[in-house]
């Protein structure tokens, strides 16, 4: 802060000056103390000037309502949103998110640096804070067939970026705790910054190596117990709540059962739709399960705020004092945390103003490339009549290791209620490579589902109960440029489009939630467990950093042995 400005809030602060605004009569919540404090919010230039009671130039009553910092989403993906990122930005927002900690590494599996400048250029003037940690696993990992190869070398002239805050998700483990030097040069160029963990299920020694790497954070446990364990060895926990991955409520309720505040834990969404933020919140939906589970109102808060700008070094966010940006939620009371008001830099956000859809280079409406096919391509063997299962679990992106044993000799798969096929088509290289296998827990009938939103190198990916379903989905995926999409009896019923990287659409969310909303019922309707999500659900079985089994273009891979079938 210069002298000049400093001087100016100085006069503000002791009375000598008014504000240009004023929030009267407030219940002001301290994150550093814990209290509720009733008084004035004096604002200028977008900062807190002071406390108290004060005049302004402008006031507004608050009559006695309560106002916290704005919320935090400590770790998210805003391609997996299916939306352009001014869009998800600008929705959430309205729900009291101000800060994210945006991770492209969807983008930059696909398009590489210019997908990382994508995110970058369609974020840098909307009406929230947005951060960006540089992917660190492009590939995610050795075995990965995805579009583009980043080394510490392309990251290193990021570093001078202001809103590029330090390395993003590790999700290597292996690489990290066996020392490989490219791994290593990435996690030493963030030396002193902020470095995001991705460490589900290590061993104690694993995860001791991990944490000794400078690794900070974690948003993959879904188990009290481990989060303890990672919390032993220094990681920040980021409790996730999204549309596919719902770990909130196992780790919250660890931490009301033992009785602790939430300090070294924060909140995220990590991969939420749009249709889901509008239907329930974003990070005020994660506030508001906290205490209905029974955790205090203010130490809820404090996870969404205070922590994660704590955890991410955001010293001028988080909390209502003098000097931090003024990102304030008005809200209706400590239970229901409604939402009433947002104000970004001290402005309130319009929640009816039109959302400008900015227009991406053409290079990154072409991104589905892929080798000729047939559905012979699907059909599924075994020698000895018996196949690897990808058992699917309810709420979780994890998955469990099953075996089919459908005959004692040679057989070919055939789909039933209880397992239909998986396939997995490479699309960036046009390689040809397609990988098959079995799932189960799924339950499609009748057809198949699709989708170019596969975790994390984005290749083509399949789920039917006939090969010529199978092929019909992804040649119309191969159409639209990338998409969902679902075949009922050798017919498409419907396609969301996503061209952009075959990540995003740029039609506008309203048009395109009508679309989903229709096409998940479908799913429902075809016989997809009601647990899933159906495109989210199916767009992680290919992530082979996810245990326990999980499916790539080179077949069906158990992460636990680190080894294909």
């Amino acid at each position: 802060m210069n002298l000049e400005k400093y001087q100016q809030y100085s006069r503000i602060a002791r009375g000598l000056e008014q504000a240009d605004l004023v929030l009267k009569d407030a219940r002001i919540i301290n994150v550093f103390t814990e209290e509720i404090i009733r008084g004035d919010i004096a604002i200028q230039d977008g900062i807190i000037a002071g406390i108290g009671s004060f005049q302004g130039k402008e006031e507004r009553d608050l009559g006695g309502k309560y106002v916290c910092p704005g919320f935090i989403d400590s770790h998210l993906h805003l391609e997996s949103t299916l939306v352009t990122p001014a869009e998800l930005v600008t929705v959430a927002s309205r729900h009291g998110t101000t800060t994210f900690i945006v991770d492209p590494h969807e983008s930059a599996n696909v398009s590489g640096l210019a997908g990382i400048d994508y995110i970058l250029e369609q974020t840098e003037d909307v009406k929230a804070n947005v951060y960006v940690m540089m992917p660190s696993c492009v590939p995610a990992t050795g075995i990965d067939d995805n579009g583009c190869t980043l080394t510490a070398q392309d990251m290193a002239p990021y570093l001078n970026n202001s809103r590029i805050l330090g390395l993003g998700e590790v999700m290597d483990s292996i690489s990290v705790v066996q020392g490989d030097k490219g791994m290593h040069d990435k996690l030493e160029l963030f030396e002193g910054r902020i470095r995001d963990g991705h460490a589900p299920f290590l061993v104690e020694g694993d995860l001791q190596a991990y944490a000794m790497a400078g690794i900070a954070t974690d948003h993959e446990c879904s188990f009290f117990d481990y989060a303890m364990r990672e919390r032993r060895n220094g990681l920040t926990i980021l409790i996730r709540e999204g549309s596919a991955a719902r770990n909130l409520e196992a780790l919250v309720g660890g931490l009301v059962q033992r009785k602790m505040n939430g300090e070294g834990f924060c909140f995220c969404t990590d991969d939420k739709h749009i249709e889901d933020i509008q239907q329930e919140g974003h990070i005020d939906h994660n506030v508001r399960k906290a205490i209905r589970l029974g955790m205090n109102s203010v130490s809820a808060i404090k996870m969404a705020t205070i922590n994660a700008a704590n955890c991410y070094g955001l010293k001028d966010k988080g909390a209502i004092a003098p000097g931090r940006q003024a990102d304030l939620l008005v809200l209706s009371d400590l239970v229901n945390v409604e939402v009433e008001d947002v104000y970004y830099k001290g402005q309130l956000i319009d929640k009816n103003e039109n959302i400008v859809i900015k227009p991406c280079a053409s290079e990154l409406k072409n991104t589905v490339h892929v080798a000729e096919f047939s559905k012979e391509a699907f059909h599924l063997e075994s020698k000895d009549g018996t196949f690897p299962v990808i058992l699917c679990e309810e709420g979780q992106i994890t998955t469990r290791k099953g075996t089919l044993k459908a005959s004692d000799g040679p057989c070919e798969f055939q789909p039933d209620d209880d397992y239909q096929k998986i396939a997995v088509v490479e699309r960036h290289k046009a390689t040809g490579k397609i990988g098959r296998g079995v799932i189960g827990g799924f339950g499609i009938r009748g057809g198949a589902i699709a989708s170019s939103v596969s975790h994390d190198s984005h290749n083509i990916i399949v789920i039917g109960d006939n090969d010529e379903d199978m092929e019909l989905a992804v040649r119309e995926l191969i159409r639209t440029q990338g998409g969902y999409t679902i075949v009922e009896n050798h017919k498409v019923f419907d396609t969301l489009a996503l061209p952009v990287m075959g990540l995003m659409s740029d039609k506008g969310f309203e048009k395109d939630n009508a679309t989903l909303k229709r096409m998940i019922q479908k799913a429902h309707d075809m016989g997809v467990k009601k647990g899933h999500d159906p495109f989210i659900t199916l767009s992680f079985m290919a992530l082979p950093v996810i245990p326990q089994i999980r499916i790539t273009p080179r077949g069906v891979y158990d992460v636990e042995n680190g080894s294909f079938y």
